[in-house]
């Protein structure tokens, strides 16, 4: 049966369109563009062959038009609008767990501490069988889900396998879930505080400010503060941050935009925690937007020595409106300038050749000075003040990774030790690792390694011209050395994997808290603040003498 638009919809959305269109003064192309995208969607519901479904072909068409412009702007449906609360306040309601998908199957990958899964029973490799009674053999990760998502206070029963053969059955009760945003704080040594900040929701600051108290009275002395892999999160929380190591008053970031209630300038509200204790800050390409704002302004401002490698570049500024029925539209809005005043946004959306995004080119990447006059860029993320080169990864861990040898080497580990040593001390054993060669060597772990393709490249050069007969041999006898090689991989990348094994393990034990503890031995990242703060370094950099 053919549906038909209520015409209040289309008129409220014609009246906003409007109301919205006087700002840029195209009443007419708004209004004339408005009219057609309404008359098509009307006769495509009304005429189209097949039944279609208004919602899900509107929805469509909403993500093409916010997908043209960037790829921060986005329509939350109401069905959408938990996830939206989840980034800008690390809750929602569900059982607390990561899931993961594997060869069709879903699996509990990592309960979180003191969580309704962990209380339950559940742990790491349990793969689900049903929920509520509801088969979900045939159901992939995200629906899954939604699944174990629900309001705080209902229950649930869940049927898992574990370890191939045993069928548990548990009861759950859901609970209002918070992913912090400090998932761990400590001190590396007599006098350096350690801070991992992950997310950038509405608690961050809070929480940021509670550890740093903590490792005050623990004795610190100067800060590593780690921005690694967070993706950013709420403006103001950046600012609050900031203003921890600042004076009131402060100039911290700007904000431009279309419209007048973006030209703005955030201070320093507040009197901060510490305006002279020693910070460095660790950045890489994972950190972004609020993670850049914070480690873009202290180095502005002189205030901290930025280590690690260039950040993501994401210059740019989202706020929420509501729409009817309960949706919601994040839409970009405004960039920011630190207060040397640049704009670090890397990727430009809004001159796009072809369609295509690009960088913004070297020709327009201007130099700004910082407050004791050092040079810092634009158009290009963050730059650290002191770079950090990481070996490169050998296309074995993409193996090991892609079949989840290590994921489920660390199940088995698991259930054969009940018990390991603390975080910051467990470390395999060579005949442990040993143990892990084996148990990987059970995978099929084929892989193209860079010198086996520059090799084919070159087999397929030599025989267009013609010297291929004549180097045979030699190719060949290199292709079949490069395959025994392969077989080593895992020993000559042993002590990346076993890094990453032990980590691996130690979650199993520790969960996300221990599972950073135990990441920062021997984190070259580390090593290099260490060395900047315990070598006093740290004023000659910030100085520009060095």
């Amino acid at each position: 049966m053919k549906k038909t638009l209520k015409k209040v919809g289309i008129g409220f959305l014609t009246f906003s369109m409007i109301a919205a269109a006087s700002y840029k003064g195209d009443f007419f192309e708004v209004s004339k563009n408005l009219e057609i995208y309404s008359d098509i969607y009307k006769t495509l519901n009304v005429y189209y062959v097949d039944d279609t479904q208004p919602g899900k072909l509107m929805k469509t068409g909403i993500d093409a038009m916010l997908k043209s412009l960037d790829p921060y702007t986005k329509y939350y449906p109401e069905s959408k609008i938990e996830d939206y609360r989840f980034t800008t306040t690390g809750q929602y309601g569900g059982i607390g767990a990561l899931i993961r998908e594997i060869d069709g199957s879903v699996y509990i990958s990592e309960p979180y501490e003191d969580s309704p899964a962990k209380k339950a029973g559940l742990v790491a490799g349990d793969r689900i069988i049903s929920i509520d009674g509801t088969d979900i053999a045939d159901k992939n990760q995200d629906e899954v889900s939604k699944f174990l998502k629900g309001q705080a206070g209902t229950e649930l029963e869940v049927v898992v396998e574990r370890n191939s053969s045993e069928k548990i059955e548990v009861n759950i009760k859901r609970e209002e879930i918070k992913i912090p945003d400090v998932p761990f704080s400590g001190m590396v040594d007599e006098k350096t505080g350690y801070l991992k900040l992950s997310s950038f929701t509405q608690t961050a600051s809070s929480e940021v400010k509670k550890a740093y108290r903590s490792l005050e009275k623990e004795g610190m002395e100067q800060l590593i503060f780690d921005l690694r892999g967070n993706g950013g999160g709420l403006l103001r929380e950046a600012v609050n941050i900031v203003n921890f190591f600042v004076p009131k008053g402060t100039d911290i970031v700007s904000t431009k935009g279309k419209l007048e209630e973006w030209e703005k300038t955030h201070k320093g509200l507040n009197e901060p925690l510490s305006n002279d204790i020693p910070v460095v800050v660790l950045v890489d390409a994972g950190s972004a937007s609020a993670s850049e704002i914070v480690s873009g302004t202290l180095q502005d401002l002189d205030r901290a020595v930025v280590v690690g490698m260039n950040s993501f570049g994401k210059g740019l500024v989202q706020q929420t409106k509501d729409i009817p029925y309960g949706t919601k539209l994040k839409l970009t809005v405004a960039k920011y300038y630190t207060p040397s005043g640049r704009c670090i946004q890397k990727l430009d959306y809004f001159n796009k050749e072809d369609g295509e995004v690009s960088e913004v080119p070297d020709s327009l990447v201007a130099v700004y000075k910082t407050k004791n006059g050092r040079d810092v860029y634009d158009g290009r993320g963050i730059y650290p003040d002191v770079k950090v080169e990481l070996d490169e990864y050998g296309k074995i861990l993409e193996a090991l990774y892609d079949n989840h040898v290590i994921f489920k080497y660390a199940n088995e580990f698991q259930t054969k030790n009940p018990e390991i040593a603390p975080a910051s001390e467990f470390a395999l054993s060579d005949e442990q690792y040993d143990e892990f060669v084996a148990f990987a060597r059970l995978f099929d772990l084929h892989y193209t390694t860079a010198s086996e393709e520059n090799l084919k490249d070159l087999m397929k050069v030599a025989k267009k011209e013609k010297y291929f007969e004549d180097l045979e041999t030699e190719l060949l006898a290199i292709e079949k050395k490069l395959d025994i090689n392969q077989k080593d991989d895992i020993y000559i990348f042993k002590d990346m994997i076993k890094r990453l094994l032990e980590n691996e393990i130690v979650s199993r034990y520790y969960y996300q808290s221990g599972r950073a503890e135990h990441s920062l031995d021997g984190d070259p990242f580390m090593v290099k603040a260490l060395e900047i703060l315990n070598g006093g370094e740290i004023n000659s950099i910030l100085s520009g003498k060095k």
